[in-house]
């Protein structure tokens, strides 16, 4: 499935960004214990990421640092070409969408899945004023394209987990991001679920003019043959970085989970396994 391009067609007049993502030396501590720490890290264009990491490896500070919501102890951030500290952070986040299950628990349940789309645009949580009449014709192409536009008048905590994804995703993508940051999209989702939400970023990654997609995991079987490079984060420090099918090694893998593991490969996607 190849999601149609219309959807990005504004994004090229935004302008480039040959270095979508840039963190130099970064560390964050907090009552001094290291969050993050000595984080070097660079996105281009053209390029998708995958971040793998089991919980509190730090992948959602990074996440977090990455939107603005966090400002490092140490080092220097540059996003979409703005260097933190010199620019409206709040700006930028509007060229920045964010799937993630964390912001769905904020978001207002008995919303309708359209309004929730619609507040994507905004970059806020909830709608506070009636949205012209654009910005609910472009959420409900998206919602067709995402397959979910028989969704849209459904109240959202209403809707099955994977249902509640699809809108998110389309909430992400309705101010036409230069980046995409999806994390954890497939938690809690059964196996049919999970290849929907798949199938759908997929697609979307493979669109003409899309965004740069950042994926964030702890599950190797979710990383698309899309992801052409990973991040491996362990204890708030990088563990490996670089070309995927580089990473996703029995050999790297042992190394980073810090037990004997097996590696398999089938059509690009990575699925590992323990001898306990």
């Amino acid at each position: 499935m190849i999601i149609s391009d219309i959807i990005f067609k504004s994004l090229n007049q935004k302008g480039s960004h040959d270095m979508v993502i840039k963190v130099r030396g970064v560390s964050i501590s907090r009552n001094s214990k290291y969050i993050l720490k000595n984080i070097d890290w660079t996105v281009k264009e053209g390029e998708n990421w995958a971040i793998l990491g089991l919980n509190g490896s730090g992948k959602t500070t990074l996440l977090n640092m990455i939107n603005g919501y966090i400002f490092p102890s140490e080092g220097a951030v540059s996003v979409l070409g703005k260097t933190f500290g010199g620019y409206d952070l709040r700006e930028l986040r509007k060229s920045i969408g964010w799937v993630s299950t964390a912001l769905a628990e904020k978001l207002y349940g008995n919303e309708t899945a359209l309004e929730i789309v619609v507040s994507g645009r905004y970059a806020s949580i909830g709608l506070f004023e009636d949205p012209i009449v654009e910005d609910v014709e472009y959420a409900m192409e998206l919602l067709h394209l995402l397959d979910c536009r028989h969704l849209a008048d459904r109240i959202y905590n209403t809707l099955s987990q994977g249902e509640k994804q699809r809108i998110l995703i389309a909430r992400g993508l309705m101010a036409k991001p230069s980046l995409l940051i999806l994390d954890e999209p497939c938690s809690g989702l059964d196996i049919f679920s999970r290849e929907k939400v798949l199938a759908t970023i997929d697609g979307l990654a493979r669109s003409e003019n899309a965004p740069t997609l950042i994926y964030v995991t702890h599950q190797t079987e979710e990383i698309l043959p899309v992801f052409s490079h990973a991040l491996l984060m362990r204890r708030g420090e990088i563990h490996s970085k670089g070309y995927t099918k580089d990473l996703l090694t029995k050999e790297n893998l042992t190394d980073f989970f810090e037990t004997e593991v097996n590696c398999s490969n089938s059509n690009e996607r990575y699925s590992v396994g323990f001898d306990l």
